[in-house]
């Protein structure tokens, strides 16, 4: 592994841990801030005057730069893949914090997520070498990105318009979707930028290029537009549902739209990909038995598919800790159970 990978992977484990401990963070203060006010999955903003919500956000922020780091370093096919990190971290703090169970079955997805994260990490392509912001420019305006770029828009316009009035406090997807699209085109924006940044602090100054500040703009809307639709995600449906679920969908279009506009397998072996590709499918193997073993408590064993998000009549099933009197957070809100 080249050094570049080398700080590039130790960069996106920590991020993994700063974002994995924030998403619980902002969850408690989701949680105070609907008691008090109007909640963010309703349209509200009273997150924004508790202070808990803004440590998460804080924490979340310390990982992101890690993260936005990264990706100056090493390609987005090692980078991306190891936010399933996050997802144990988040997890686990979940059960500690949340009250929300973690099933034994959850453990072994936590182990998947860890031994596909080393199998890709071990088999990463290594990073190209770009020494201007304008070679990045003309990768992104390749017509193969143009085409994806404008497929993703296209979608999320028709996901905000159509789908969010109608189901988006009813189906995990929704919000979810829109998050994970929108940062396949931040990723890839951020690891511009962060090129750029990287060139200019080694004496080619990037920063007077039109295309960095133009990547800089596509940062900044993608960036607020996932934090609006993952908050409303994160009050409406429960936390260990919502992470692996945005990391699946988030990982695999950042995946797709780093090998469609950086070419990161051009240079590698078929065996090579297969076994990055099967360390993508262990991690997701991981992080959806984390999902389906979340409701699962030690004596029934059939939990976590009675109240499965997936599950055509969900919106109409009460789940016993919606009636719990604790800390752990039901899937749904409560009016959006109710039988219409």
């Amino acid at each position: 592994m080249s050094a570049d990978n080398q700080k590039g992977l130790a960069l996106a484990v920590s991020s993994s841990l700063f974002i994995g401990a924030s998403f619980i963070i902002k969850k408690k203060g989701l949680k105070r801030a609907g008691a008090t006010g109007v909640r963010a999955g309703v349209g509200g903003y009273s997150y924004l005057y508790e202070p808990l919500w803004w440590a998460g956000m804080i924490t979340m922020l310390v990982g992101e730069v890690a993260n936005f780091t990264a990706y100056a370093f090493a390609p987005a096919v090692l980078v991306t893949p190891l936010g399933a990190l996050s997802i144990i971290v988040s997890a686990a703090l979940a059960h500690v914090v949340l009250k929300e169970r973690l099933h034994t079955l959850g453990i072994v997805g936590c182990v998947l997520c860890i031994v596909g994260s080393t199998t890709i990490v071990l088999h990463a392509p290594q990073e190209q070498t770009i020494d201007s912001v304008e070679k990045v420019w003309g990768l992104a305006t390749e017509p193969a990105f143009l085409l994806y770029t404008t497929a993703v828009v296209a979608v999320v316009l028709l996901l905000i318009f159509h789908y969010v009035p109608q189901c988006g406090h009813t189906h995990v997807l929704v919000y979810i979707a829109i998050c994970s699209l929108m940062g396949s085109l931040s990723v890839m924006s951020v690891k511009a930028l962060g090129i750029a940044l990287k060139l200019t602090f080694q004496g080619q100054n990037q920063l007077i290029y039109p295309q960095t500040s133009v990547f800089a703009m596509v940062v900044v809307t993608c960036v607020l537009t996932q934090m609006n639709y993952l908050n409303k995600a994160l009050d409406t449906f429960n936390t260990a549902v919502v992470s692996p679920i945005y990391y699946v969908m988030f990982t695999s279009l950042t995946i797709l739209a780093s090998a469609i506009m950086f070419k990161d397998w051009d240079q590698q072996s078929a065996a090579e990909i297969i076994t990055e590709l099967c360390g993508f499918v262990t991690i997701l193997s991981g992080t959806f038995l984390l999902h389906a073993t979340k409701d699962m408590g030690d004596s029934s064993s059939n939990m976590g598919s009675l109240y499965s998000p997936f599950t055509p009549n969900f919106r109409h099933v009460k789940r016993p800790e919606d009636t719990m009197e604790n800390e752990e957070i039901p899937l749904r809100r409560t009016e959006s159970i109710r039988t219409p």
